[in-house]
C-alpha cells in the first residue's frame, strides 16, 4: 500500500534536531512511503477574529497538505516540559473549522533533545493533544532521542544507527496502522 506522509516538525531553528529527524525519516522511509516535511513557520498565531475572516494562506496551505496525507509524522523539541508554542499553535488552526483534517488521521510521534529524557514530557502532552482532536496515535515504538549532540553531525545529520533503525521501525509500524485503520468502516 502507498502512503502519503506529512512530516511537521516543532521547531523553527534552523539547526534543529528535530527536522534533521524528519530528513533521516524521508531517507530511509520503507517502500511504498513517501514522506513531505511541511513548514510552519508562516503561521500566523491563531485569533479567531482572523479565522472568521478566511483561513490565512499558510494555514489554508498545510491543511490542505494534512488533508491529502494519509498520515502524520510529528517531530518535537521540548521547550518547559511541553510542546514548543508553534506546534499548539499549528494544531489548533488545523482544528478548526467544518472540515477537520486532523480527524482520524493516524499519527506517529518522535522526538530528539540534548538532555536525558529525548522529549517524553512534551511527547506526553503532543499524545494528549492529538488525541483531543481525534487522531489516532501510534502507540509504539517511541522515539525518545536523548543527547542529540552526540547521534548527529554539525550539519545536523543524524549519525547514530541505531536511532536509524528505531525511525525505520516506527515507519514501518505507522504504516501498518495506517493501513489497518484505513481499512476500518
Amino acid at each position: 500500500m502507498a502512503l502519503k506522509v506529512l512530516g511537521i516538525a516543532g521547531s523553527l531553528r534552523k539547526g534543529s534536531y528535530n527536522r534533521a529527524l524528519l530528513r533521516a525519516a524521508v531517507a530511509i522511509a520503507p517502500e511504498g512511503m513517501t514522506i513531505e516535511i511541511a513548514e510552519i513557520d508562516g503561521i500566523p498565531p491563531f485569533n479567531e477574529d482572523v479565522e472568521k475572516k478566511g483561513m490565512p494562506p499558510a494555514v489554508a496551505e498545510l491543511r490542505r497538505k494534512v488533508a491529502s496525507a494519509g498520515a502524520l509524522l510529528i517531530a518535537t523539541p521540548e521547550y518547559n516540559h511541553s510542546v514548543p508554542g508553534v506546534l499548539k499553535n499549528a494544531i489548533d488552526w488545523l482544528s478548526r473549522g467544518d472540515d477537520q483534517p486532523l480527524d482520524r488521521k493516524p499519527c506517529a510521534i518522535m522526538g530528539a533533545s540534548t538532555g536525558l529524557i529525548g522529549t517524553a514530557r512534551a511527547q506526553a502532552h503532543l499524545r494528549d493533544l492529538v488525541v483531543a482532536v481525534n487522531m489516532p496515535v501510534l502507540g509504539q515504538p517511541e522515539i525518545l532521542v536523548t543527547k542529540a549532540r552526540e547521534r548527529f553531525d554539525e550539519r545536523p545529520e543524524l549519525t547514530d544507527e541505531s536511532v536509524r533503525k528505531r525511525v525505520r521501525a516506527l515507519l514501518e509500524a505507522l504504516a501498518g496502522w495506517a493501513e489497518a485503520l484505513a481499512a476500518r468502516p
